[in-house]
């Protein structure tokens, strides 16, 4: 069975085939212009609409596709939108429509819970319910998730951010210190340099506040700080409340499994501090924790398999 997978976020236009074999796929980060912390979605719709045709040629899918499944939205709940999906759906849509063959659609953050749990060394994770932390650029949820023949995963936040993203400090971090935008990779090379800094979180429950931890890096550069300094302790200050949320959800859903997926989970910084602190945790492998279009390809092929038909426009 062979299932192409379309997802265009906010930062990444990624396309994949997934097969019985395995996968493959492309993906390109949208360019942000030096200082910048975002784009527009404007902008990030015409880049995909550029992009797709390059990375699908690059894929070049070959044999009969099933299906092509796609993301049409951040998360699955009612008025969740961005029109930098519409690029990926008008695509995904376009090529199911002229092959005869179904067309899938998913969320983004379904995406991402997929690709970690089915590279996270933990194959039953999914078959009874599990807490999920999906931790990136625009989204620090909590979720409480159980498989679903609708949706992909049925999920209940239970905990998280209380305003900005760990993602978005990272990048705010970054940007502040003159990196380019995503920053995450440069920052944590940065935070490397120095040993861990002493942090003080902001939480109610499960939810912690991020954005008090940007003003601290603002005050840490202007009573000088390092670059370096200031790094890491953007870094702990996200692993910190990453955990505190954590131990807090637990105390209403037990020791259940907490998967990590999502693109700040690419942070070795942030993994290690979590694995020293938190037992029965698992995370998404390093590649497919950044945006990509596996995990939606993967679930369009698990619903393929289940039902033969699902969620079909």
């Amino acid at each position: 069975m062979n299932i192409l997978g379309i997802d265009t976020s906010n930062y990444t236009t990624s396309v994949a085939l997934v097969t019985d074999e395995g996968f493959r796929h492309e993906r390109l980060i949208l360019e942000v212009a030096s200082g910048e912390r975002g784009l527009r979605q404007s902008s990030a719709l015409f880049l995909h609409t550029k992009n797709l045709p390059a990375l699908m040629e690059r894929l070049a899918p070959e044999g009969k596709i099933d299906a092509v499944a796609y993301s049409d939205k951040p998360r699955d709940e009612e008025g969740s939108y961005m029109p930098c999906f519409l690029a990926g759906e008008a695509v995904a849509r376009s090529v199911a429509a002229s092959l005869g063959v179904p067309a899938l659609r998913f969320s983004h953050q379904a995406g991402h819970i997929m690709a970690a749990a089915a590279t996270c060394g933990k194959p039953d994770i999914a078959c009874s319910p599990f807490l999920c932390f999906h931790v990136s650029g625009g989204t620090t949820e909590l979720v409480y998730a159980t498989l679903s023949d609708k949706n992909g995963f049925d999920v209940k936040i239970v905990g998280g951010t209380a305003d900005i993203s760990a993602g978005q400090l990272i990048d705010r971090t970054g940007v502040l210190l003159g990196l380019k935008f995503p920053c995450g990779g440069e920052l944590e090379k940065l935070a490397e340099k120095v040993g861990k800094q002493k942090v003080k979180i902001s939480a109610n429950g499960a939810l912690c506040n991020y954005s008090g931890a940007e003003n601290n890096t603002v005050k840490m550069l202007r009573d000088g700080k390092s670059a370096a300094e200031t790094a890491r302790y953007a870094l702990d200050f996200c692993s910190a409340s990453l955990i505190s949320s954590v131990r807090a959800a637990r105390k209403d859903y037990g020791d259940i499994p907490v998967l990590f997926a999502g693109g700040v989970m690419r942070d070795m910084i942030i993994r290690h501090e979590l694995e020293n602190e938190l037992e029965n945790i698992f995370f998404g492998s390093v590649e497919l924790s950044s945006d990509n279009a596996v995990g939606t390809a993967w679930l369009g092929k698990k619903v393929l398999e289940r039902s033969g038909r699902w969620n079909v426009r």
